[in-house]
């Protein structure tokens, strides 16, 4: 993955809200990935929940050479589907329900840092008031789980 080429410090920043059922799956891998890479000086793992922009200080500390934001997003395509979304397609795609706009965040974070910033979207299939997150999307939490794991651990 080319955007990973001259990873110094990467930082990922995992979204969403655990009472609304797949909206949880951000902040679902941020805290296995948490668990992978426990002490990583490289790789900095945060869930930001349903308040990410409440982490913005935290990045910027770690000052990474990238970051990576996981969340849910409405693609209008099947249940667990992953896709890298660009900056300019943001407003494209219903991102997840947290108090701020995904692309005010990823803005002050691309004008307070120099890092270069992804977005990883999974489409949801529930995000209603449940707990529970779909079989769909949990194949896909752990499949993202995975590629992350060999893409950074070589």
């Amino acid at each position: 993955m080319d955007f990973l080429k001259d990873k110094k410090k990467l930082v990922i920043l995992g979204i969403g809200n655990p009472l609304r059922g797949d909206d949880f799956l951000g902040s679902l891998i941020a805290r296995k990935l948490e668990e992978l890479f426990p002490e990583n000086n490289d790789i900095k793992v945060l869930d930001g929940g349903t308040v990410p922009e409440n982490f913005t200080r935290l990045v910027k500390k770690e000052n990474p050479s990238q970051i990576i934001l996981i969340d849910a997003a409405r693609m209008g395509k099947p249940a667990g589907y992953i896709k890298i979304i660009k900056k300019e397609e943001i407003s494209q795609y219903n991102l997840s329900t947290h108090a701020m706009p995904l692309s005010f965040l990823i803005r002050y974070l691309e004008h307070s840092t120099e890092a270069d910033i992804l977005l990883i979207g999974i489409q949801p299939q529930e995000t209603e008031m449940v707990e529970a997150v779909t079989d769909d999307v949990k194949r896909s939490i752990e499949y993202l789980i995975k590629l992350l794991q060999r893409l950074l651990c070589p």
